[in-house]
């Protein structure tokens, strides 16, 4: 490790796809954007892409297969040894798709940070492009927020809104959400690396002032 990492936090992803966003936040790494040191990536799928993009950088990957445990708690259990072995200043989810245990996420309260392609509180869950179409939605978008037990119910950090064209279909559509991910999430790993955004009492703080409810709120109007 050398006299930068030492400077920079502790980082832990998790993924369990291609890994788009670990792809953001391994090139803000990189260029120094981000004062970070990506200490593994973590995938409870094995041969996605994401896992191939850790190990071009040079990042240490670890395969935790979900289906070779009992229960989701066992598998929590263990994710969580294997995560706390790297002592992360957080931990962050990048396309991780797993409802994680309360217990999981008390222990990271205020330290892992998630992203979630709809402007919350609006379409928890799966889909939400074309959720987002259905409910002929004028804006659509993203939010990174803190992981709290309600699935997609942390306080939010940043968003950004992109509108919904009448070309759109959901592929269209998310494209340009996914374009928008791409800038969020570095900004918000890199607000919190360096203590400008934190989790207060279930809220967030940005620069010591609380934040509204969605965020603090980009417009992309990019067509």
């Amino acid at each position: 490790m050398s006299t930068d990492d030492v400077k920079k936090m502790q980082v832990v992803v998790l993924i369990s796809g291609s890994g788009s966003n670990l792809q953001a936040l391994i090139d803000g790494a990189a260029s120094g954007e981000l004062p970070i040191s990506i200490a593994a990536v973590i995938s409870n799928r094995p041969d996605v892409f994401g896992l191939t993009r850790a190990s071009q950088a040079g990042i240490p990957t670890l395969v935790l297969d979900h289906k070779s445990f009992a229960s989701r708690e066992a598998f929590d259990a263990e994710l969580m040894r294997q995560i706390d072995a790297y002592n992360p200043g957080l931990v962050v989810l990048a396309g991780f798709m797993r409802i994680l245990t309360p217990e999981f996420t008390q222990h990271y309260l205020g330290r892992m940070l998630n992203i979630h392609p709809s402007l919350l509180p609006k379409f928890q869950g799966l889909n939400t492009h074309q959720r987002a179409l259905d409910a002929g939605e004028k804006h659509h978008g993203v939010t990174v927020h803190f992981v709290t037990a309600e699935l997609d119910g942390g306080p939010a950090a940043i968003q950004a809104a992109v509108p919904v064209l009448p070309t759109d279909d959901a592929s269209l559509l998310a494209k340009r959400v996914q374009r928008q991910e791409h800038v969020i999430y570095p900004l918000a790993v890199k607000w919190f690396a360096e203590g400008k955004l934190r989790m207060v009492d279930s809220k967030a703080e940005l620069n010591g002032e609380l934040l509204p409810a969605s965020g603090y709120r980009i417009e992309a109007n990019e067509p």
